[in-house]
This record gives structure tokens, C-alpha cells and sequence, in this order.
């Protein structure tokens, strides 16, 4: 046999090998599976690809974008997928109408969430590693061949964690790795979760496809089990997650606003977002000052403490003592349009800010925010959450310390 057949033979039982191996994961395994990471500087949570490539986690972002390699595959102009990425363009970006000397190239607008700005950059093509995963640990690597994203210049980076490798968008858009990473050829189901870790001294999980879940030691206990679900509502012209609340409680009692402003107005603006770059949940001032003046009423036996920015509203917790979910705070309940209640307690309401001193983590967004609310980062720390996408619907847990877990409990360690 000449070097060259043997070449050839090896070449073909690696390829072999190759489509075995992705067959049988695609047939035993029905999600992958990546680690969550908290960067404590920022408030940013990222999502780890490609080993230790950390993207940003973006609800609402339409693509992943990174910063492309000196030659990198381009994208026809012409193409589907081209004119879908060119149709989430942000009002914050210059317009598309660009004029390339050198042929027939996507141009899209990849935004950055934090600092609010943009850029006119080249859809691409790339391939990422993930792990699937049997729902307790990582088990094989599989190779995302062609993925869809879109570069991005180092003036975009700005704000986020140092060492990240860019944005990952996981909103409803079919660019999105909520999309991508869930195809109809793997047959797994197009849903995801995320779960998002309180500290940074070990990761949180995200899921991408089908259950079980797994997320309590040595208990083969699926996490699932304990969801509450309510519809995700649909945006006229957003890709983003919006769920439909009708009031909000304190301890039982509703705080005194109009509860149509929580709806969509005529034009879109309004409705109750979740968001994954906002660190702490922020209401329309209007909203936010019957919610401060009940809270404060619900808890006048507490001593006050002094604001600490960026919050309002703070108590001294010396002699407050704690519980399994947190400081012993009234409970927030959000009332969902289907009936069920989104249960905040202290671990998810009230931010230590000092040995003796919690502020309650809820910002004022102003008279003119785009949307009612947007719930923020803190209020999903060590919640599961699952999106539906198939099904349109949201399923949560509120925390998970009352069934003695976090979202650190997924054991990444023996993959």
C-alpha cells in the first residue's frame, strides 16, 4: 500500500468515525449543554463555546457576533439568510444602504446592548464545539459546522468582560444560537434554558434542546418538574422575550397602578421584557414609585439605611437575621396573565451591599422606558428558566434554594 492510499484510508475511517459518532449523539443525547459565567465587575453573564471562548449572554440579540479572523467565509448579499439578518436593524445603527467594491457582501449592524452602539460589519460563517449532554453531565463534543454570525470590530467590545469573545444573541430570531443550536436535523426540541449562577466562583448551565435536567447532587430528580409556565407573548417588530404581567403584589396586597400600563400601547411600547444585559429589574417611574412606597410600608419595621446607588430604597439588616431563601422580606409576586405568580423572595429582592446593609434591587427606568419593566439579571440569579419556543411559553422555578440547589449544581467536572 503507497503512503498516499494510506493516506486516503485514514482520511476515510476519521470521516467514518466522525458521522458514527454525531449519528449516535443526535439518536441518544437531546441537548447540549454549556457552562454560565458571572463576571462580578460587569454584572455580565457569559456563555462558554469552543472550550473557553465566552460569549455574552443577550436575550434579545438577534446573531452571535465575535471579532473575525484576518480571512473569513462571506456571505452573498442575495442569500436568505442575509436578508433575514439585515431585517433586525437597530434605529442606533447608519443605514444599510452601502455601496462594496468588492461584490455582493452581507452588511449587518451588530449591536452592542450595554454601551448602545453599532457598527456596520459582515455576515459570516463559523463552527462551534458544544457538549451534549444526557441531562447529568457533558458527555460528546459536537462540531457546529456553518453557523451564522456576524463580525465585529474592537470598538464594539467595549464595557464587556475582559477576555470576551463577543455577543451571543439567543432571541427568537432564526440566527439566533436559540435557533441555530437547536436544528430539525438533530431532532431536538427548539427550546433552551439557562440558569444563571449568583456568584462567580462556579458556573451556571445552559441548556439547548430536550430534558431531563439534572441539577440536584447524587438526586436523579429532573428540574424540570418543579416549572411553573406562561405564555411568551410575541412583538410586532422584536425578537425579544416578553411575558404577560397584569399586577404586581407585596406580601398579597397589589400595589396601586394602572394595570393597563404593563400592556403593549399602539405602537409597541410597554409590555414586561426579560433581559439578560440589564442587571436589576427597572420599572417606569411611574410603576417604580407605588411599588418603593408599598414595599417600604410592608417592611416599617425594619430599620432604614442610607441609599447606596444605584438603588432608593435600603435597609439595615443587623439584627434581620436570614432564611433559606434570603432575607426575611415580604415576598414580590409577579401576577401573570394566565393566573400563576413569578415568586420573588430576599435572595432575589434585596442586594447586600455591605455587612449590615440590603437595597432592594429594583431601578427606576424613568417616565419614557421603552417598556414597562424589563426584569434584569439579579431576579433570575440561581432561578431555572425555560424557553419554549416551540410551545411560546416560559417555564420557571422562582428560587432554587427552596429545594436546596443553585444553578452552580450541574456537575461540568467529569465530562
Amino acid at each position: 500500500m503507497t503512503q498516499l492510499q494510506k493516506k486516503f484510508l485514514l482520511a476515510t475511517i476519521i470521516s467514518t468515525l466522525t458521522l458514527i459518532s454525531h449519528c449516535v449523539s443526535s439518536q441518544a443525547f437531546k441537548a447540549f449543554v454549556a457552562p454560565i459565567t458571572k463576571d462580578t465587575t460587569t454584572s455580565l453573564f457569559s456563555l462558554t463555546l469552543n472550550v473557553h471562548d465566552k460569549y455574552v449572554l443577550d436575550l434579545g440579540g438577534p446573531f452571535l457576533w465575535y471579532h473575525c479572523p484576518k480571512h473569513y467565509p462571506s456571505v452573498s448579499c442575495i442569500l436568505p439568510k442575509c436578508i433575514k439578518a439585515q431585517s433586525y436593524h437597530s434605529s442606533l445603527c447608519p443605514s444599510l444602504n452601502v455601496t462594496r467594491k468588492d461584490g455582493c457582501k452581507c452588511v449587518v449592524t451588530p449591536v452592542n446592548p450595554i454601551t448602545k452602539t453599532c457598527a456596520l460589519a459582515e455576515l459570516t460563517s463559523t463552527n462551534i464545539i458544544v457538549s451534549w449532554t444526557d441531562g447529568h453531565i457533558p458527555t460528546l463534543r459536537f462540531n457546529m459546522n456553518h453557523l451564522y454570525a456576524s463580525c465585529a470590530p474592537r470598538s464594539l467590545f467595549k464595557s464587556l468582560p475582559s477576555g470576551s469573545s463577543g455577543i451571543a444573541g439567543l432571541s427568537r430570531s432564526s440566527l439566533a444560537l436559540s435557533m441555530q443550536f437547536t436544528p430539525h436535523y438533530l431532532q431536538v426540541r427548539r427550546q433552551f434554558a439557562i440558569c444563571l449562577p449568583g456568584t462567580d466562583a462556579a458556573p451556571g448551565v445552559a441548556f439547548f434542546g430536550e430534558g431531563p435536567f439534572y441539577m440536584m447532587s447524587n438526586i436523579n430528580y429532573d428540574i424540570t418538574n418543579v416549572l411553573t409556565y406562561t405564555p411568551l407573548l410575541k412583538h410586532s417588530t422584536s425578537p425579544e422575550y416578553y411575558i404577560d404581567v397584569k399586577a404586581i403584589s407585596i406580601n398579597g396586597k397589589m400595589c396601586k397602578f394602572l394595570a393597563r400600563v404593563l400592556e403593549f400601547d399602539s405602537l409597541g411600547h410597554g409590555g414586561v421584557k426579560l433581559s439578560t444585559v440589564v442587571p436589576y429589574t427597572t420599572l417606569r417611574s411611574h410603576i417604580y414609585r407605588s411599588f418603593i412606597k408599598d414595599f417600604a410600608y410592608a417592611t416599617r419595621g425594619i430599620p432604614r439605611a442610607k441609599k447606596v446607588k444605584p438603588f432608593d430604597y435600603c435597609l439595615n439588616t443587623s439584627k434581620l437575621g436570614s432564611t433559606r431563601v434570603g432575607l426575611p422580606v415580604p415576598q414580590i409576586d409577579l401576577i401573570l396573565g394566565n393566573g400563576k405568580n413569578w415568586t420573588i423572595f430576599g435572595s432575589n429582592s434585596m442586594k447586600q451591599v455591605s455587612e449590615d446593609v440590603a437595597c432592594l434591587a429594583f431601578v427606576d427606568g424613568g417616565e419614557r422606558a421603552k417598556e414597562a419593566a424589563v426584569i434584569g439579571t439579579f431576579q433570575m440569579e440561581d432561578n431555572f428558566l425555560l424557553f419554549d419556543l416551540e410551545g411560546s411559553r416560559l417555564g420557571f422555578s422562582s428560587t432554587l434554594f427552596f429545594i436546596r440547589t443553585t444553578c452552580s449544581a450541574f456537575n461540568f467536572l467529569t465530562s
